[in-house]
């Protein structure tokens, strides 16, 4: 076979460095550009992506090529290093190590959609770390809390 077919969807979460509060709304809409031209030259798929002030929600899929860890560290490093010449963050000192990768079915793809799209609305009610580490224990992760906290 000469072709690699394959759909697996990540709903990706990850943070400001401190979770320092900097990612303000009045310029998320150029940094989401932004972002979905670094999908573009990995050739990867955004199907979503939205931010609070402190973290990021994708829904992305990969190019069969790249791995995941490969894909987050250009999409950090290419992010922080626009953020920062294009200085449209005040205070953002770059993006927390690590990140949440969750895999999402086919059949959940337009829940997870609706839910990044309305994570302002969402946040009104839950707060963003009782949120991650409800998606944590729903895929079975362990983790350890001072990495969380």
């Amino acid at each position: 076979m000469a072709n690699a077919y394959t759909q697996i969807l990540y709903h990706i979460v990850f943070f400001t460095k401190d979770r320092a509060a900097v990612l303000r709304e009045n310029r998320r809409e150029e940094f989401f550009r932004y972002a979905w031209g670094i999908h573009q030259q990995l050739n990867c798929h955004l199907y979503r992506i939205n931010a609070m002030d402190d973290h990021m929600h994708i829904l992305m899929s990969l190019h069969p090529s790249l791995a995941l860890a490969d894909y987050m560290r250009e999409l950090k490093t290419g992010t922080s290093r626009w953020i920062s010449e294009e200085g449209v963050f005040l205070g953002f000192n770059g993006w927390q190590a690590g990140y949440g990768a969750f895999t999402v079915s086919a059949g959940e793809q337009d829940a997870v959609i609706r839910y990044i799209k309305d994570q302002q609305q969402h946040h009104q009610h839950t707060d963003y770390l009782e949120e991650y580490r409800r998606m944590l224990s729903e895929a079975k992760i362990k983790y350890d809390e001072k990495y969380i906290a």
